[in-house]
C-alpha cells in the first residue's frame, strides 16, 4: 500500500484494523496479509476523509527536529496554541488531536534554523522524505573563508559524502558572505560538511524553501497549518 502511494506503512497498519482495506473487492482483516502484485487493492471512503494535519515550523536555534538531545528540547515541543503565527488561517481550530502521529518530515541541525515540517500525512512524509524524492530545498548559508571557480564548480557537482557521490545541486553566491543552496536530498549536515570540503566554514544556515512552500515571513519560534490549497 506505501508502495502504490496509497498510505503510510503505519496508516496501512490503522487502516487494515479498522476493515477499510479491500483486495479485489474482499476485506482485508489481517496485518501482513500478502498479495499478488496484479492484484487491485482499494480503500473505504472513511479513510480517504481521515483528516490529517500538516504543520510548517520555524525552528530556531538550539532545538533539534527529532529525536531529543541531552540539554535540548525538540522543536515539536514549539507546537502549542501561545507560539501559533497571528496571520494563520482562523477558520483552522488547534486541537490536542493534531499532535498525535505528528512527526518530522526532514531534519534540520541543531545550530541551523528555518522550515521545518511535521504532519501526520504519511503520503506527505513520503513525499518529502522518501528515497525518490524529488522536492527542492532551499537555504541561505553564511560562510567564512575563500570560494575559487573550482571550488565553486565542486558544490555544484562533484562532491561525495561517506563515500558515496552528492546529486547535483544548484550553489550560487546570494551576496559578498552568503551562498544559495538548493538541493535534492537531505544527508545528516550535508551543507557544513560540503563547505568543509572546499575550505569554507558555515557561520550561519537558514532553510527558506521546501518545495513550492517558503518560510515567507513567519516569525523565528512560531508555526502555522498547511492549508488544503498548498501544495509542495
Amino acid at each position: 500500500m506505501s508502495e502504490r502511494g496509497l498510505c503510510s506503512r503505519r496508516e496501512a497498519d490503522e487502516y487494515i484494523e479498522r476493515g477499510w482495506v479491500y483486495v479485489d473487492g474482499v476485506r482485508v482483516e489481517e496485518l501482513g496479509t500478502r498479495i499478488d502484485p496484479s492484484q487491485t487493492i482499494t480503500l473505504d471512503k472513511k479513510a480517504e476523509n481521515i483528516s490529517r494535519v500538516t504543520i510548517l515550523l520555524h525552528k530556531p536555534v538550539g532545538y533539534v527536529s527529532g529525536q531529543p538531545e541531552p540539554g535540548y528540547r525538540p522543536a515539536s515541543t514549539l507546537i502549542v496554541p501561545d507560539n501559533r503565527f497571528a496571520g494563520d488561517n482562523p477558520s483552522i481550530r488547534f486541537e490536542r488531536e493534531h499532535l498525535k502521529g505528528l512527526a518530522p518530515a526532514g531534519r534540520l541541525d541543531i545550530d541551523s534554523t528555518g522550515l521545518l515540517v511535521f504532519t501526520q500525512d504519511g503520503r506527505i512524509a513520503k513525499l518529502l522524505i522518501g528515497e525518490d524524492s524529488t522536492i527542492e530545498k532551499e537555504y541561505l548559508v553564511r560562510v567564512e573563508g575563500s570560494l575559487d571557480e573550482k571550488g565553486m564548480k565542486l558544490l555544484n557537482h562533484g562532491l561525495s559524502l561517506d563515500d558515496v557521490p552528492l546529486k547535483p545541486a544548484n550553489v550560487t553566491w546570494q551576496n559578498t558572505d552568503q551562498l544559495r543552496f538548493v538541493l535534492r536530498e537531505g544527508k545528516k549536515r550535508q551543507i557544513r560538511r560540503m563547505c568543509e570540503l572546499v575550505g569554507l566554514k558555515v557561520t550561519g544556515l537558514k532553510r527558506v524553501r521546501i518545495g513550492r512552500l517558503a518560510l515567507g515571513d513567519l516569525p523565528q519560534g512560531q508555526w502555522r497549518y498547511m492549508h488544503g490549497y498548498e501544495r509542495f
